[in-house]
């Protein structure tokens, strides 16, 4: 065996067959709904335990990313969604006319993510809407996690058959 064939057989270029693929899309997720608009999700709790100088915390860093993420909406979003639409499209069609597994593995990870991309927006423009502050900016952020939690356990979930499908499919030899 001559070390091309040790790194391939040690790290399998298949993505749904190739651990490193669930554990990062795994990571994705848990990042996902531990961030929230930006804001770590332990100070949503610690503000509700204490309140306080936690919530006058939790409010500030609100602010500031929901302040950051609707500048950069309203400076770039047209550009961003161009960008983002032209990108999933190419990937969609890679991945799901051509038959490229990479492409399949990206979409399922980025489409999911997008949406919750744009949820983080609309819930952004409602947080400085409507002025949220206290229980009320806790609970849309609260409502934020749950939707992003979700929409990641029907990503997970759907991923998981796609993948279980292809590896099924194509099988171990990959034809």
């Amino acid at each position: 065996m001559d070390w091309y064939t040790a790194v391939f057989e040690l790290i399998d270029l298949r993505s749904f067959s190739n651990l490193w693929y669930w554990i990062s899309l795994a990571a994705i997720w848990s990042s996902a709904s531990h961030w929230v608009l930006g804001v770590p999700y332990d100070m949503v709790t610690r503000a509700r335990r204490y309140e306080g100088e936690a919530q006058r915390d939790l409010e500030a860093i609100t602010r500031v990313n929901v302040n950051r993420l609707l500048y950069i909406t309203s400076v770039s979003g047209l550009g961003l969604v161009s960008l983002t639409s032209m990108i999933l499209s190419g990937l969609l069609l890679l991945g799901f006319w051509y038959g490229i597994e990479f492409a399949q593995a990206v979409v399922l990870i980025a489409l999911p993510m997008t949406a919750v991309g744009g949820m983080s927006v609309a819930t952004a423009e409602a947080i400085r809407a409507e002025g949220s502050h206290g229980e009320a900016l806790r609970r849309r952020l609260t409502r934020q996690r749950l939707w992003t939690q979700f929409i990641g356990i029907l990503s997970i979930f759907l991923t998981a058959m796609w993948g279980m499908y292809q590896n099924l499919d194509v099988g171990p030899l990959g034809g």
